[in-house]
Parts: C-alpha cells; sequence; structure tokens
C-alpha cells in the first residue's frame, strides 16, 4: 500500500479536462511481482504473478492476523478490493466460508479479473460495486460478519478515506458476537492518531502490530474484548503457520513486546 513505485502507464496529459470520478487505475511490475496504482506512484496491492493467492506485502498478511482468535469463519468481508489479495486467499483458505469484497470504483473490480486473477462471483464469492459506508450501513448486514477486514485508501494514500467514529461504530454493528475487524493504518502520518480514536470510541477493544517497515500498522479491533493469552496464541500461530505458511509466529512476537 505505502511502498512507492514508478507506474510503466503514460502520464496523464497535462491537458484541462474535467477531473475524473475516479483517479487512473495503472500498473507496474518488477521481479515478478504485480502493483496496482492509482495514477502515482503509491502501491494499492501487489501481486506475485506465479503465485497469485498469496498476500505479498508484509501489511496484507498482518490483515489476517484475526485468524489468531477465529479458525472457522463463516462470513468474511473486505472493504476495498485493491488488487483482491485478501478476497482471494479468505477464498481459497476458507472453502466453507462466503467471502464479500465491497470496492467503489468499477476500473479496479475490472482490472483485479483481467490482471489480478480474481475468480468471478459464484455461491460463495461475492464482489459488489458500492460504497464501503454504504454496506455497513445497510442494516441486512447488521450481526452478519465474522471477520471485516478494512483497506480503504485513494490515490494520495493520506489516510483511509472513512475513518470517523460513526464509520467504526457501523463496522462493529455488522459484526457477529466474536467479530473482529482488522484495518489498515499509516503509522507517521496524523490519521493514525484519529483512526485509534475512533475505534476506541467503536470497540470494546483495540490493539495494534507494530508498523512494517513500508510504514503500515495494521489494528485489530473485537466486537467482544479478549485475553491476550501469549501461550495460546503462539501455540495456534504455529497452526497457522503449518497450514497456510503466514508469518502468524511474529504477529504473537508483536503482541508479547506491547
Amino acid at each position: 500500500m505505502l511502498i512507492k513505485r514508478k507506474s510503466i502507464e503514460k502520464e496523464e496529459s497535462s491537458r484541462p479536462a474535467r477531473k475524473p470520478k475516479y483517479a487512473p487505475v495503472t500498473l507496474s511490475e518488477q521481479d515478478g511481482v504485480r502493483y496496482l496504482h492509482f495514477g502515482t506512484e503509491w502501491v494499492q496491492g501487489a501481486m506475485r504473478i506465479r503465485k497469485p493467492n498469496w498476500p505479498e506485502l508484509e501489511y496484507a498478511q498482518q490483515m489476517m492476523a484475526w485468524m489468531l482468535w477465529l479458525d472457522k469463519p463463516a462470513q468474511i468481508a473486505q472493504l476495498g478490493l485493491g488488487t483482491a489479495t485478501l478476497t482471494k486467499f479468505c477464498y481459497v483458505t476458507f472453502p466453507e466460508a462466503a467471502v464479500t469484497a465491497v470496492e467503489l470504483n468499477p476500473s479496479v473490480i475490472a482490472i483485479c479479473a483481467s490482471m489480478f486473477k480474481l475468480p468471478d462471483n459464484d455461491e460463495r464469492l461475492r464482489v459488489v460495486e458500492m460504497d464501503a459506508l454504504d454496506y455497513v450501513n445497510d442494516e441486512a448486514n447488521a450481526g452478519l460478519l465474522d471477520v471485516l477486514q478494512v483497506d480503504l485508501y485513494d490515490a494520495t494514500a493520506r489516510g483511509p478515506v472513512l475513518d470517523s467514529a460513526e464509520f467504526y461504530q457501523s463496522c462493529n454493528a455488522c459484526l457477529a458476537d466474536d467479530g473482529i475487524m482488522t484495518v489498515n493504518l499509516f503509522g507517521d502520518h496524523p490519521s493514525y492518531a484519529r483512526n485509534i480514536k475512533a475505534m476506541n470510541f467503536a470497540f470494546e477493544q483495540v490493539i495494534c502490530l507494530p508498523p512494517v517497515h513500508d510504514g503500515n500498522v495494521v489494528a485489530i479491533a473485537f466486537k467482544r474484548k479478549r485475553a491476550i493469552d501469549l501461550e495460546a496464541l503462539a501455540a495456534r500461530a504455529a497452526q497457522i503457520t503449518a497450514d497456510t505458511k503466514l508469518p502468524a509466529k511474529t504477529w504473537v512476537k508483536g503482541l508479547a513486546v506491547k
């Protein structure tokens, strides 16, 4: 998300024009990895071409940290499609779960299908063109989700585009009693403190993993308060790593230094 890399697409014309509704969707590739941009050098997601279902970026791996507490989710939702990294990984890792991805920009959905190996919708997978705020405010989603993953950045990568206490209250309302939300934040930006404050207002408990080298910080918000039993979490992490190759042991180490 917050890596800079030049796009291989041609720069937009400098001629005066009407402001587009969405930032242009552009691509770059380096060392076998394909990156998504919104017309800038900021990375919005990545896919290793030979491993299309693997979460390539470290922050994307950390977004799966809810697995330390939930092993059999039935309903998973992702706000912000990016390169469909989390959507694809959840879809293949949890074959009994329904997976929903919410994305406002139709061009992102189209390019995920054509360039990032996003499967077609089926009985378990649903990718919808919709505003994330409308999704979480829809009463039909109240109490529905075991997992909600929030990654809502625009072309400027200055912080999540939705970050109010009211938004996070709506996210909370979508979760089942044992539900968990993970959120991608930018640790050294003023938006970080604002988001943490809003989440603490809306949720019983919020913890954060240490920042990754690109500056991203993943926050974990719980519908109900959980005991942080490091021994039990370490055992669960070992199982996650054995099953998926995700570096779950490092997540527990990160929690241990809090």
